[in-house]
């Protein structure tokens, strides 16, 4: 199983936290040869990361709700109504994908997936109705995206990737203290190790693939040094795909997104 670049989070959604407009707009180039081979783990000092704190707000409270209703019940009708018919946005490799002929709908249709026969779009919708934090958007007024970038010391994660000689690319957090590190990627395997919240690096793992329907496991090195595995949906990265509200006349709407699928 190859290092996921995208980690997934509890609540079936795909997007993760991001960190600002313009890592969220750099996506992985196809590589024409080899990834270089990764330092091998070895002991590291933690960089302390934590959760942005939820939006105290009533009324997108209200509409989150709303959204995870309609996901649950995959009404894309009942969608429409909640997501900008014009101007919408959607801001992926290459600058803004959304087709302003089309309505908003359209749009964030395709950006997460939720044509997919398997329903993972409509999982991923659902994910984010239930995700309490945002972020403004500096150049966009009244834009708030979510999930919101975690609380960190960039720099200190920039001395960390270099100490080790890593991409900042290679590291989680984990969703919650005391996640535990297994020694094999099973979740029965032996408990090696227990994460606070600090980054984690994630280790390139050309192990088998799960069965279907098992939860992946990512190959991760410990502060201590020590290798071992954890569930994937344990552990956020940084740049991910964020979707964003704003509020008009009419109440909150779904105005934008940072991603996606295309």
């Amino acid at each position: 199983m190859r290092r996921a670049v995208r980690f997934i989070l509890a609540g079936a959604l795909i997007a993760v936290p991001a960190l600002s407009q313009a890592q969220q707009q750099q996506r992985p180039a196809p590589q024409q040869q080899a990834a270089p081979q990764q330092a091998a783990p070895k002991p590291y000092r933690p960089v302390t990361v934590s959760q942005a704190p939820p939006v105290n707000d009533p009324g997108l409270q209200a509409f989150r709700n709303q959204l995870g209703d309609i996901a649950k019940r995959k009404d894309r009708a009942a969608l429409a109504k909640l997501v900008v018919a014009k101007d919408f946005f959607w801001i992926g490799e290459g600058g803004d994908k959304a087709d302003k002929k089309r309505p908003g709908i359209d749009s964030l249709a395709r950006a997460v997936g939720l044509a997919a026969k398997d329903g993972s779009g409509w999982d991923v919708l659902a994910g984010y109705a239930a995700e309490p934090t945002a972020m403004a958007v500096p150049d966009r007024k009244d834009t708030y995206c979510a999930p919101a970038e975690p609380v960190f010391d960039a720099k200190q994660l920039e001395n960390l990737a270099k100490a080790t000689g890593t991409e900042e690319v290679d590291w989680g957090y984990p969703i919650q203290p005391g996640l535990e590190v297994r020694a094999a990627a099973q979740l029965n395997a032996p408990v090696i190790e227990k994460l606070g919240m600090h980054f984690v690096r994630v280790i390139e793992d050309d192990g088998p693939e799960p069965p279907p329907g098992q939860m992946p496991m990512l190959k991760v090195a410990a502060p201590s040094g020590k290798v071992g595995y954890v569930p994937a949906d344990a552990l956020s990265p940084l740049g991910g795909d964020q979707i964003c509200y704003a509020k008009d006349a009419t109440g909150w709407k779904i105005t934008g997104f940072f991603g996606g699928a295309e």
